[in-house]
């Protein structure tokens, strides 16, 4: 029972998801393709029209029909694609319309357009001001149409309302526009737009209209034209139910005419420079009805804005990999040099590729804030990178005064030697914004460390040489028993343990020649090219104090050396001495 209940539950849902796969059962029949929201404001995309086109894998193009609310748009789609009433758009009249966003015939009609198979949909829009819906929503639906539509024939009632001139002027302002722009990654081929008008409209009272919308069309050029349709039948209720036979010959005449027209000028719907096939055709849909939806007012300029976002991330694109280039830090003339450079070539690259004539001024200065904060983090990068290179230098000149101010046997040609060491490598290396405020640190570093190190210079050369008078006596009391060595250091003791004391102070000391030469003599022997005392003194010290106590040990005896200078006679009375009894 157990298999038996799970195998029906399977096989309920494998016919759930079939049926979800096959919606469609025939696409002999009219899809919505776009809807509005249920405040009648935004549209929205329709999945079942939108299945039905993205199943075609030739080129596509759109016919659209639009105008004023129950002005016969549904009809004349009918007797384009030669169909009834009752089996292709709902007709207002006959029924509740179905008409609500744009509705699409499933079944396209296959053209041969310069030797291209083209798919060629017919479309149905709601009509413009039926009550409950705003001027925005209309002027969403218009757009759309002539963006999407590679023809679009707009339905003229029996009177001319502003709204129609202004719609009209929005056309017209697209085809300027894009028109003429056509090839790769470049533009958009604009509808061609059939005025179809009324014949009975044109009357004296409307000739001033009339005329109106010929100058517009005449400013569109090849992009445009219009086409007068006399009325079919003086009983337009019951127009569905009537064969050609029982329509005006002259509306019948001119509706074949009006069908060759259309498929004289129809074109497959080019954008950047390709025919879209249906999913194509679908994303290019997407991506209009998005923008459309975000603003307030659709507008050439903001339908100009769609189409050059993609070239504005291309041309920060190429920036940013100029700009990714940069090995960071560097000085800040060179990066705002780079900058330049970079921004000169994006925006030459935007010149070139962008959509629009008059309208891409936005999309520019949305390139050109794009850039400036890119730029702007990579100053703040830039600035970070000085920061951390120039307070490691900083830091590394610091440890090495600090060692410098504690050398073992101070010196001063060897203090001055690792302080231009340390600030020449500071001065190469310490680039980019940070290098003028670290700067300004070492100096006041290295001027305090120097007058640090001078002042105690003078105190521990004389505590060094202090030292060395008493070692020296040590050395030639007890080890190698000179006597003028011995009188030496003791005088060389005295004098600076008493008569520096009782005669000079100790500034006035280090001002005196005497103690220039003293000094002069001591930077000779402790840090010259040849010999850094400072670093050999311990083991030079230590080889010449082991040496000594050899030689007074060992070498005396064994050498029986004699000394040129007086020495402390060491040998006590022995045998030798005569005995006096």
């Amino acid at each position: 029972m157990d298999i038996s209940h799970w195998v029906f539950v399977v096989s309920v849902l494998l016919l759930f998801l079939a049926s979800g796969s096959f919606s469609i059962d025939s696409f002999h029949q009219p899809f919505p393709i776009v809807e509005p929201d249920p405040g009648h404001t935004k549209l929205r995309l329709s999945r079942e029209g939108l299945e039905a086109i993205s199943r075609i894998n030739t080129p596509i193009a759109a016919v659209a029909v639009i105008g004023p609310y129950r002005s016969g748009k549904s009809f004349l789609l009918n007797q384009l694609l030669s169909l009834s009433c009752y089996e292709g758009f709902g007709v207002g009249h006959m029924r509740d319309t179905k008409t609500k966003g744009i509705w699409v015939w499933g079944t396209p009609l296959e053209l041969n357009i310069d030797g291209v198979r083209t798919s060629v949909f017919y479309l149905d829009t709601e009509g413009f001001e039926s009550v409950g819906k705003s001027n925005v929503y209309d002027d969403r639906i218009f757009a759309l149409a002539t963006v999407m539509s590679s023809v679009l024939i707009y339905n003229l009632p029996e009177t001319v309302r502003e709204a129609d001139i202004s719609r009209l002027s929005f056309a017209v302002e697209l085809a300027e526009e894009f028109y003429g722009r056509f090839g790769q990654d470049v533009a958009f081929e604009p509808a061609k737009l059939l005025w179809l008008i009324q014949r009975d409209f044109l009357g004296d009272k409307n000739i001033d209209q009339v005329n109106q919308i010929r100058d517009s069309l005449a400013v569109m050029g090849d992009n445009s034209t219009a086409f007068s349709l006399p009325q079919p039948h003086l009983m337009r209720t019951k127009l569905c139910d009537l064969k050609d036979d029982d329509l005006d010959p002259m509306y019948v005449k001119k509706r074949e005419q009006l069908k060759e027209l259309v498929a004289s000028i129809i074109r497959p719907k080019i954008v950047q420079g390709k025919s879209l096939n249906g999913k194509e055709f679908v994303s290019f849909l997407e991506k209009i009805l998005e923008a459309l939806n975000k603003g307030e007012i659709p507008s050439t300029g903001s339908l100009v804005e769609v189409f050059n976002k993609g070239i504005v991330e291309r041309c920060l694109k190429l920036y940013n990999r100029r700009m990714g280039k940069l090995r960071l830090p560097m000085p800040e003339q060179s990066l705002q040099d780079v900058h330049d450079r970079s921004r000169e070539e994006a925006m030459k690259a935007f010149d070139k590729l962008h959509f629009g004539r008059r309208h891409a001024k936005s999309s520019f200065e949305q390139l050109d804030e794009d850039i400036k904060e890119v730029n702007k983090n990579i100053i703040m990068a830039n600035e970070y990178h000085s920061a951390r290179l120039c307070e490691a230098l900083y830091t590394q000149c610091e440890d090495n005064v600090d060692q410098l101010q504690v050398l073992r046997l101070p010196s001063m040609a060897k203090f001055n030697a690792g302080f231009l060491q340390c600030n020449r490598s500071f001065e190469q290396e310490c680039i980019g914004p940070s290098r003028a405020n670290y700067e300004q640190r070492m100096v006041k570093m290295m001027g305090k460390s120097r007058s640090l190190f001078i002042k105690e210079y003078n105190q521990r050369l004389f505590n060094w040489l202090v030292t060395f008078s008493l070692i020296m006596v040590m050395v030639g009391r007890f080890i190698i028993k000179f006597i003028l060595i011995e009188m030496a250091a003791w005088v060389l003791f005295i004098f600076l343990e008493t008569y520096t004391r009782m005669f000079w102070s100790s500034e006035s000391l280090y001002y005196n020649p005497v103690w220039h030469f003293i000094v002069s003599t001591w930077e000779t022997i402790v840090y010259n090219p040849i010999l850094d005392l400072d670093r050999w003194a311990i083991p030079i010290g230590c080889t010449v104090a082991l040496w000594m106590l050899y030689w007074r040990c060992y070498g005396r005896r064994k050498h029986k050396s004699r000394w040129l200078l007086p020495m402390y006679n060491s040998h006590k009375s022995g045998s030798n001495r005569p005995r006096s009894d």
